[in-house]
């Protein structure tokens, strides 16, 4: 029969469960597993069926279940205990926070990024970087930061991914339900959905307003999905990372310059912006315009006011993720802005230029030149940074780029089985939970029996290979596959094997293959009947990333081979459920990216707080979370010019360490079967890396490092209604004017160094000459740079002296000395540099101003 019409009845909940409601439309049941449990409880098949959405699973329970919950007073003590606490956090005004920086409560920190992986329920993250941002709002919430959140919505999400017969990957989007979803609309006081219009070429695009809810805070949405845009414009928002490079700018103008009029129409006044990647840098910009328009600042005054307030932390030196757009495309949606920030064509763009390119604007240019404080998300990352975008700062040494880093964590309570939960609260002092970034709280997984964590890891193990046991088989249902191919996947995967598991985006630099370089020694040691092996993968590929496509469908017609069938399996469509269940199932968590290209990667510090070992290359975060007993390295800390060079040895490492360390080791058991020393490897991951690499600390050092120290630095720009930005900006003009007279005048005889012998612990004298010209010996530091002599007389290891100064000689010129102490014996080599000061500068060297002792 043909479908008439529709008609959709909405449960209504009986009064004793109205909280169940709001619970559902904030996402803080995420991570309480106790909310969860209630959902389940009243109806475990519906709340599987709803795909584990509170909002729709509210929607379409049925209301004989509900009354008779009502009737179960132990089930109804658990309810109200569950509504006790999540009210109980909401009100909680003892955050921490609040109680280390009491006088900051009235500051407001907005944060912006293009994705969210908050949960399965709302797909809008497409890898790493939204899972990091959902589990920084999260922290966040935790610490009781001031804190609010801009996005987009896509209605289609990133995509979801079919591996078909050929094991090819192929790409479909689906419409989501916003009824369906932990979302709501943001109304006005007429009760229509508010929404903000930005102007496009030739048109104004509307966007609807949403707001999703993560404990405390709040995360604002943007949707061009309405009646008020052409069909075209309505796409607009559709799809993550989808479109062409006209979609791609549109979605970044949206995301940048419409979340702030987002923040200005819900009257949010934030002190400090958070640009989470360079997608949202249209942003500083429009920072600047409102400061010049609507505080009456010039544009270098608003430059300094804006880059007071804002920070920027990239996540990638790959290529492919920092986006450029070409000349003509800034032409032609900005041609209008820049002269509402009173600059011409010529320094709008150089804005944007990275050096070497000049026909394309770069978004993590722009980020980092109008930000003032800046970050990568590994220590290792951060230099190769400070490396890729030294040219921007040009004579200053790299490591000394004013761009740190802040290493990357995970939401402890997101990515923690409730299996290992349990264990944690059984042998871990009460209220730990509360201390999760001090190591003394992780050391207790020392009092956990060996075979009790054994145990709880088997369990989760067997759970992971019977949901991987499902995707097989739906897979191969909806390939066609014979109805024995389909049986078989019950017997696949040996829940006592040695299971690898490997999982994340397939970029090609993460080189998900690697461990099929040499085909014959993996099938070897995969298929030794004394100590099998077995790898599960998962992960997608960008639609327009062919050689991804490549590794896939090369991983998939590896996993048909002899060998390999039954042992190898590729599953499709990864999403936060099966990594969920990988990271909390395997027993090796690989990771192999070509070295330094991981900027940080978290999935390994989400296997950790589950037992789980890692075995990578030394790259990103396992440079630092690596202490030579808590897993297995891949390589070495080599950089190589050569990737097939890098491709053998790191493939050749792989196999060594797995036939001579890894296997052995788990294979060899007790008598109760229990791997002895491969749980006392679980229990120094979970000790050595949960304390850490979490967001706890992760947002707690943003706040510290970067939060605070801005909002000082706002404080001081509005109780001076902002002229202390102007006289900050005036005397940078004054200084960058006047830069050409400074000189160091050289005292060396024709062309030879001059020499100094002493002995080690007697200070050495140094004197120099400068010439300052107009400027006044207070505003420069006169420094010496010493270190230890290297190839080609470069100068290593460096270290800073500040010279003082002790005579005026002439007009402008002033001499300077130091005194140095070497305490080693050796030869050693210095210069001496002239660098701006200023005690409000953000860093020494952000003007980008240095003048060296000339040869």
């Amino acid at each position: 029969m043909y479908l008439l019409g529709k008609i959709r009845i909405k449960a209504v909940l009986p009064e004793k469960f109205k909280r169940l409601e709001d619970i559902a439309y904030n996402f803080w049941w995420s991570w309480n597993p106790e909310a969860i449990d209630i959902f389940k409880e009243i109806d475990s098949e519906l709340w599987e069926k709803t795909g584990k959405n509170p909002v729709r699973f509210i929607q379409e329970i049925d209301q004989n279940k509900l009354e008779l919950k009502m009737r179960d007073s132990q089930f109804m003590d658990r309810y109200n205990s569950v509504v006790n606490k999540f009210d109980s956090y909401l009100a909680n005004e003892n955050t921490w926070f609040n109680k280390n920086f009491p006088d900051k409560k009235h500051h407001m920190v907005a944060y912006f990024s293009a994705e969210y992986g908050l949960n399965e329920v709302l797909p809008i993250y497409s890898g790493g970087l939204g899972i990091l941002s959902g589990d920084h709002c999260k922290s966040a919430s935790d610490l009781g930061i001031p804190f609010t959140a801009i996005g987009l919505l896509y209605k289609q999400g990133y995509f979801s991914q079919r591996i078909n017969r050929e094991g090819w990957q192929e790409t479909s989007y689906f419409n989501l339900n916003v009824s369906q979803l932990p979302i709501r609309p943001v109304l006005g006081e007429n009760g229509e959905q508010l929404y903000i219009s930005i102007e496009l070429p030739g048109r104004v695009v509307q966007a609807l307003i949403w707001e999703v809810k993560v404990g405390r805070i709040s995360i604002y949405l943007m949707d061009t999905d309405t009646e008020k845009n052409s069909d075209r414009d309505r796409w607009l928002t559709a799809r993550l990372y989808g479109g062409d490079q006209e979609t791609r700018i549109q979605q970044e103008i949206f995301l940048g310059i419409g979340g702030m009029k987002v923040l200005d129409i819900l009257n949010i006044k934030p002190t400090i912006y958070h640009m989470n990647e360079g997608h949202s840098a249209f942003m500083g910009l429009e920072l600047i315009r409102k400061l010049v328009q609507e505080k009456g600042l010039s544009f270098k005054a608003a430059k300094q006011a804006a880059s007071f307030s804002t920070i920027f932390t990239t996540h990638t030196p790959v290529p492919a993720g920092n986006d450029v757009f070409p000349l003509h495309m800034i032409d032609k949606y900005f041609s209008n802005f820049w002269g509402l920030l009173g600059i011409s064509r010529h320094e709008f763009l150089d804005l944007g230029l990275k050096v070497g390119d000049n026909q394309n604007f770069n978004m993590t240019v722009l980020a980092l030149t109008l930000s003032g404080r800046k970050n990568g998300v590994s220590e290792l990352h951060g230099a190769v940074t400070r490396n890729i975008f030294n040219e921007l700062w040009p004579g200053i040494p790299e490591d000394e780029v004013p761009v740190t880093h802040i290493t990357n964590g995970i939401h402890t309570f997101t990515w923690l089985s409730p299996e290992f939960r349990k264990l944690y609260n059984k042998y871990f002092d009460e209220g730990w939970e509360n201390y999760i970034c001090k190591k003394e709280t992780w050391e207790k997984v020392d009092n956990i029996p060996d075979e009790e964590i054994w145990n709880a890891h088997c369990l989760l193990k067997e759970r992971m290979i019977n949901y991987v046991r499902a995707k097989l088989k739906k897979q191969r249902k909806s390939n066609g596959k014979p109805i024995e191919r389909i049986n078989e996947v019950d017997n696949l995967l040996d829940p006592h094997a040695l299971t690898i598991g490997f999982a994340r985006r397939f970029a090609t630099y993460k080189r998900a293959n690697l461990i099929f370089r040499n085909i014959e020694r993996i099938r070897k040691i995969i298929n030794n009947p004394d100590m099998p092996v077995q790898i599960i993968f998962a992960g997608k590929a960008h639609p327009a990333d062919r050689p991804a496509h490549e590794i896939i469908k090369n991983i998939s017609d590896i996993s048909q081979q002899e060998g390999f069938a039954g042992k190898v399996v590729l599953i499709e469509n990864y999403n936060i459920t099966l990594s969920r269940y990988l990271v909390q199932g395997v027993d090796i968590w690989l990771n192999n990216p070509r070295r330094p290209l991981e900027a940080s990667g978290t999935s390994g510090q989400k296997v950790c707080i589950n037992g789980i070992i890692n075995f990578s290359v030394l790259d990103g975060w396992w440079c630092e979370g690596y202490n030579g007993n808590n897993g297995w390295t891949i390589g070495s800390d080599f950089f190589y010019e050569n990737d097939y060079l890098q491709d053998n040895d790191d493939s050749e490492s792989i196999y060594d360490i797995l036939e001579k360390q890894i296997i052995p080791l788990y294979y060899d058991r007790n008598e109760r079967n229990v791997p002895e020393k491969w749980v006392s490897i679980m229990k120094e991951s979970i000790k050595s890396v949960s304390y850490y690499f979490n967001t706890n600390r992760m947002v707690k050092e943003y706040t510290n490092k970067m939060y605070v120290p801005s909002m000082e630095k706002v404080d001081k720009m509005i109780s001076s209604n902002y002229s202390y930005a102007e006289e900050l900006s005036e005397w940078k003009q004054f200084i960058e004017k006047n830069w050409s007279q400074v000189q160091i005048i050289s005292e060396k005889t024709m062309n030879e160094l001059k020499e100094y012998k002493s002995i080690s612990g007697v200070p050495v004298k140094l004197t120099t000459t400068v010439q300052l010209g107009n400027i006044d010996p207070s505003n420069v530091k006169v420094q010496v740079y010493y270190g230890t002599v290297g190839e080609n007389n470069i100068i290593e290891n460096p270290n800073i002296a500040e010279m003082k100064l002790i005579e005026k000689q002439e007009s402008g010129v002033y001499r300077y000395s130091a005194d140095i102490i070497f305490t080693e014996g050796g030869e050693y080599g210095y210069t001496f540099r002239v660098i701006p000061y200023h005690p409000e500068l953000i860093s020494p060297f952000e003007m980008g101003l240095i003048r060296w002792a000339v040869q």
